[in-house]
């Protein structure tokens, strides 16, 4: 399978990102770009985006980017920074690059923003399987 291929594989069977209403915008082996709308029903009771919601975006990023190497990968470690509060309506774009990849690690930074603005940063560290992504 084509390392591009396999985000688009991975987001077909995943319904949490489906309601999430991610859209992928740019992939490339070792990197994703996505992006996605923030919603009425996303928001916590002070009116702002629930900080999982940009986290999920974050994750799925990663897990995207972790992928695309070819072989499956998941995360063993992540943590966020959410720096501003994200709005409904707001739109919002995860970044995902590889920073680092050892044969069994790989270490990722994603940077979310809307428009220019940096409004969290998520770190992540994945563990390569030797399982390869093959057609199925």
């Amino acid at each position: 399978m084509n390392p591009e291929d396999i985000p688009s594989k991975m987001l077909s069977l995943d319904p949490f990102s489906a309601w999430l209403g991610i859209e992928i915008l740019e992939l490339k082996k070792g990197f994703a770009k996505l992006g996605m709308r923030i919603r009425k029903d996303m928001l916590n009771s002070m009116g702002k985006a629930h900080g999982g919601i940009s986290y999920s975006l974050a994750d799925t990023a990663f897990g995207f980017a972790a992928n695309s190497q070819g072989r499956y990968a998941v995360s063993i470690e992540t943590s966020i920074n959410h720096i501003e509060a994200l709005e409904e309506g707001d739109y919002i774009i995860a970044e995902s690059v590889i920073e680092r990849t050892k044969n069994k690690l790989a270490f990722y930074i994603v940077e979310i923003k809307r428009e220019e603005e940096l409004v969290a940063l998520f770190k992540g560290v994945g563990y390569r399987t030797s399982k390869e992504w093959t057609e199925e």
